[in-house]
């Protein structure tokens, strides 16, 4: 799981964002926001602090899910996060 955690922390660090990342606990939150939920797709949102908060596109199949993107909304703009890309 390290390595699940480690990748989220070098896309998002990759992709421009300079803030505090903490890949476990993104992981945990998806983990938690999606359990219970039927397959399909979603986006949800999670507030970082005052100035910053996550959009997350998920998809959830029967055994596991899929980050396809985040969407870090800041004061200076959006930072996409592509997962799906290579």
């Amino acid at each position: 799981m390290e390595a699940i955690y480690e990748a989220i922390e070098q896309k998002i660090k990759a992709a421009g964002y300079n803030g505090s990342v903490n890949g476990m606990a993104i992981y945990n939150e998806i983990c938690d926001e999606i359990d219970g939920k039927e397959n399909g797709g979603y986006i949800f949102m999670s507030k970082v602090d005052d100035e910053v908060f996550f959009e997350y596109k998920i998809d959830v199949m029967d055994d596991e899910f899929n980050l396809a993107y985040i969407n870090i909304n800041t004061q200076n703009g959006i930072i996409h996060v592509d997962f799906d890309a290579e």
